[in-house]
């Protein structure tokens, strides 16, 4: 392994919130110049293989990302020795992930994602059953939660 700083974004079918959070980290990242790698994934496997949802791809190419080649997969166990922190977007995502491990150096890793702003909401809403607006609310979310956790590790 690297000594590569590695982030994972997890949301529930990695279709939607943790895709557009994995593009809009590498962007920000990107920006600023840092080298760090980003994936994303799924406490589900039910949409594995698949493209982020249209949607998501559409509001993020509004803001001059493209995550459409992006593909799903599962969150699987050794996830957590390849990466330095996995970023949850709601406390379901969170206790899902949590119960895949019992150690204390794997629990550490794992973090709330809105925890990196200073919103009292710590949950990223799934967009999935709403319109268009929903995910444009998550992409403010989320470009609000990254540049805090880039601020937070790297400057």
């Amino acid at each position: 392994m690297s000594n590569e700083f590695k982030i994972l974004m997890v949301c529930l079918g990695n279709i939607c919130r943790s895709p557009m959070a994995e593009g809009m980290m590498k962007h920000q990242l990107s920006q600023r110049g840092l080298n760090v790698m980003v994936d994303s994934a799924g406490t589900g496997g039910w949409h594995a293989g698949e493209n982020p949802d249209p949607r998501a791809i559409k509001t993020m190419q509004q803001h001059g990302i493209d995550i459409s080649k992006l593909v799903a997969r599962q969150f699987k166990k050794n996830d957590f020795d390849q990466f330095d922190l996995i970023l949850v977007m709601d406390e379901s995502n969170e206790m899902d992930v949590l119960k895949l491990t019992n150690s204390e150096s794997h629990h550490k890793k794992v973090k709330l994602i809105l925890k990196y702003t200073s919103t009292s909401d710590l949950s990223v809403p799934d967009p999935w059953y709403g319109g268009m607006d929903g995910f444009e609310k998550v992409y403010h979310m989320l470009y609000a939660a990254c540049d805090g956790v880039i601020k937070s590790h790297f400057e």
